[in-house]
C-alpha cells in the first residue's frame, strides 16, 4: 500500500556498473532527475558507439518531471543528455563548467533551445515541492557538486562523485561544514559514491601527480605525449604548468580534448600563458624538447588519438624513438585489454611509456574507505544507499556503513530499476 507522504528513489543507471548514472527522486507529482550519463559499449556490442540508460519510466511520467540537476561534467553523468533530453524537453540545472561542457555536446548534436540554468554552490532551487541545494565537493573536474534534496518527508543527500582533497588544484575544498550541518539537522537518506569502496585509506591529492609531472619533465629532453581524460581539467592544468615551467609549447590532439580545453579556458577554469598553446600544424617549427602533446585515448579507445598514434595512423603525429608517452589514467573496468594493446604498440615502436603502476602519474577522483567513513559519520543518515559502482563496490560500501553501527535493515543495495519508497 502506498504511504500518502512518501518519497521514491529510483536508480535507472549507474548501479552494478560503471557509467550511465541517472537517478529519479519522486515526491507525489514531482520528479527530479540527478544526472544523465552514458557509457562505452563492451567488446561484444559490435556496431554500437554509446550506451545510454533505459529511461522508459521517464517517458511514461514526463508530465511530472521538473528538471535535471547535474553533479558534474563527466561523460558518465552528462553524456546521455543529447540523446534523452530532446524527447523530454525539461530544464537543466548545473554549475557553470558542467553546463559549458554540456553546451558543446548539444552543439555537436545540433540541439537548440535548451533551458540551461547556471547555479553556484550554496544556491537552492525550487522544483515543485522539492528544493535542491548545490554543495561544493572535490573531484577530478572543477565545479563538482553534492546535492541536498529537501522534501516534505526529509532531506536526501547525493554526494555525486567526490574525494576529500585538502589541497585541491583550484583551491575549492569539499564543504564538509555544510554536510555536517545537514547531518546535525537530520538526513533521511544518503546516496554515496562507491567507486573506491574496496580501497583502504585515503585517496592521494591531485597535487601528487603535478609533482611527478615536474620530475619527469625536468629529466626528459625530448617530446612528451600525455594521454588523459579530456574532462580531467585539474590534470590538464598540471600538465600545462609543468610544460610552462620547462619552456614547452602545448599541442592538443583529439576532438573532445580540443573542445573541453577550449571551454575551460573560455570560462576561466584553466590558466595558460599567452603563446603556450600552439596549432598542431606548427608543431614541427619547434625542437622536440620544446613540445608537449596532450591527447585523448587513455582508455585505448580504438579510434582515439593515442590509439591512432600507436598504430602509425595519425595524420599529424608520428612517433619518434625518443618520445616519452605518459598514460595519466587508470583503465576503466573492462578497458584493460584495449589499454594494454596501445601500450604494447607504443613499446613496439621503441617509445618509452610511463603509466600508473610505474609512477604516480594518476590519482583517483573518488574517495577511499576513510573518506567514505568520514561522510557517513558527518551526514548520519537514517537510510543509506551506496551508488556509483559495480555490485562488489556497492556491497563493500554497505559493509563500511554497517561497521560504523548503521542498522543493516536501513542499508539498501539496489539494482537499476528498483524502487525504494
Amino acid at each position: 500500500m502506498r504511504k500518502p507522504n512518501s518519497i521514491k528513489i529510483i536508480p535507472l543507471g549507474g548501479l552494478g556498473e560503471v557509467g550511465k548514472n541517472i537517478t529519479v527522486v519522486e515526491y507525489k507529482n514531482d520528479i527530479i532527475l540527478i544526472d544523465c550519463g552514458m557509457t562505452f559499449p563492451e567488446d561484444e556490442m559490435l556496431g554500437i558507439d554509446v550506451v545510454i540508460p533505459d529511461v522508459t519510466y521517464l517517458f511514461k511520467n514526463r508530465e511530472k518531471i521538473r528538471g535535471f540537476v547535474l553533479t558534474h561534467g563527466h561523460e558518465d553523468h552528462i553524456g546521455g543528455l543529447p540523446y534523452i533530453l530532446p524527447k523530454l524537453n525539461v530544464p537543466i540545472y548545473g554549475t557553470k563548467l558542467t553546463l559549458g561542457l554540456l553546451d558543446t555536446k548539444f552543439k555537436e548534436h545540433k540541439i537548440n533551445n535548451v533551458s540551461m540554468n547556471v547555479v553556484k554552490h550554496g544556491d537552492v532551487i525550487k522544483l515543485g515541492a522539492l528544493e535542491v541545494e548545490f554543495i561544493r565537493t572535490s573531484h577530478s573536474i572543477p565545479d563538482s557538486s553534492a546535492l541536498a534534496i529537501h522534501s516534505p518527508v526529509g532531506t536526501i543527500i547525493h554526494t555525486g562523485d567526490f574525494k576529500v582533497d585538502f589541497t585541491p588544484i583550484d583551491g575549492d575544498v569539499i564543504d564538509l561544514g555544510r554536510l555536517g550541518e545537514l547531518g546535525n539537522k537530520g538526513v533521511l537518506a544518503l546516496l554515496s559514491d562507491s567507486t573506491n569502496a574496496e580501497r583502504p585509506g585515503y585517496t592521494m591529492s591531485e597535487r601528487t601527480v603535478g609533482n611527478t609531472f615536474r620530475e619527469i619533465f625536468a629529466n626528459h629532453k625530448h617530446r612528451i605525449i600525455v594521454a588523459t581524460f579530456a574532462s580531467n581539467i585539474h590534470r590538464i592544468q598540471q600538465i600545462i604548468e609543468a610544460s610552462e615551467e620547462y619552456n614547452r609549447k602545448i599541442v592538443l590532439s583529439g576532438r573532445s580534448m580540443i573542445n573541453n580545453v577550449g571551454v575551460a579556458i573560455e570560462l576561466g577554469y584553466l590558466r595558460i600563458k599567452e603563446g603556450t598553446l600552439i596549432d598542431i600544424n606548427d608543431m614541427n617549427k619547434y625542437p622536440s624538447n620544446e613540445i608537449t602533446i596532450i591527447t585523448t585515448g587513455s582508455q585505448g579507445e580504438p579510434m582515439s588519438a593515442l590509439s591512432r598514434i600507436s598504430s602509425s595512423e595519425h595524420k599529424k603525429i608520428q612517433l619518434q624513438p625518443e618520445d616519452l608517452v605518459i598514460i595519466s589514467a587508470t583503465p576503466i573496468p573492462g578497458n584493460e585489454k584495449t589499454v594494454s594493446k596501445v601500450i604494447n604498440n607504443l613499446i613496439k615502436r621503441g617509445t618509452d611509456v610511463v603509466f600508473e603502476s610505474l609512477a604516480d602519474v594518476h590519482v583517483s577522483g573518488h574517495a577511499c574507505q576513510e573518506e567514505l567513513k568520514l561522510i557517513l559519520t558527518l551526514v548520519k543518515p537514517k537510510f543509506f544507499i551506496p551508488v556509483h559502482g559495480e555490485f562488489r563496490h556497492l556491497k563493500k560500501h554497505a559493509e563500511i556503513a554497517a561497521s560504523l553501527g548503521m542498522p543493516r535493515e536501513n542499508i539498501f543495495l539496489l539494482d537499476n530499476g528498483d524502487v525504494l519508497e
